[in-house]
């Protein structure tokens, strides 16, 4: 990890206390449905969905039953609360990629929001046989844990150390996985340094900038908008998101 990352801090009090506009993110997710309706339909592959910390499959119901709309076989990851890597959580998610690839003869999407998108990077990178795409929502994978306002909280909700990776899972967080691998992230974000959230652009990665709350970002309309259109790429013909038309006014340059 560079100096860089270690040295980010966490976003301030007043982007921590925006948070609560997470409600309001909903219930436009709710108004916007009839538009969100034009997005591309997908073509039936498996999708997993991991929530963020201390969440559970009720956090993202609204982006799975979307998703499901457009066709995609969907599933939440089935663990409860995002507790962190407690003993059998890695485990358990192995498994559950392994179930879905295997049911459905496809490889799986893995969509991760927050510490999710951590896990689903990983995973990408353990089973990349597996796995087709990885899709993150504020997810901090390039910044040390401290850059994050959540840190204590993982502490007391695993056990363990935030700083401490294993690296009999995928590796190294900041390594880009060897999937087609989009990092949605907002400037806004009042839980986890932006900068934090970023992938490095490649001919197989990008990064999207929305503007969102941390805690809105699974049913954002903006985000679920480009979730929805980064899953319909037919497999093995990735291009980066498109920001020409209208999506120039939704979806600013992160690179600015």
């Amino acid at each position: 990890m560079s100096v860089a990352a270690q040295t980010l801090s966490p976003p301030s009090r007043t982007l921590m206390l925006l948070e609560g506009r997470a409600i309001h993110e909903l219930g436009a997710f709710l108004g916007a449905l009839p538009l969100l309706s034009l997005a591309p339909r997908g073509d039936g592959h498996p999708v997993l969905v991991l929530p963020g910390l201390v969440a559970s499959d009720t956090s993202t119901r609204p982006l799975r039953s979307f998703l499901r709309t457009r066709g995609y076989a969907v599933s939440g990851w089935r663990q409860g609360r995002n507790l962190g890597l407690r003993h059998g959580v890695q485990n358990a998610m192995v498994d559950l990629v392994q179930e879905l690839n295997d049911a459905h003869g496809r490889k799986v999407s893995l969509v991760g929001w927050s510490l999710g998108g951590l896990y689903a990077r990983q995973l990408a990178k353990m089973m990349p046989e597996r796995v087709r795409s990885v899709i993150t929502l504020g997810s901090p994978f390039a910044s040390g844990p401290k850059a994050t306002n959540a840190w204590r909280v993982y502490e007391m909700a695993s056990g363990r150390r935030a700083d401490e990776e294993d690296a009999r899972f995928g590796g190294a967080l900041a390594a880009t996985p060897p999937v087609p691998t989009t990092a949605i992230f907002s400037r806004t974000d009042g839980v986890c340094a932006w900068q934090g959230c970023m992938e490095k652009t490649s001919a197989t990665s990008e990064s999207i900038e929305v503007e969102s709350s941390h805690c809105g970002m699974g049913h954002h309309p903006a985000v679920v908008y480009a979730v929805a259109d980064r899953l319909a790429q037919p497999e093995g013909e990735w291009s980066p998101f498109d920001r020409s038309g209208w999506r120039s006014l939704v979806y600013p340059n992160p690179h600015r």
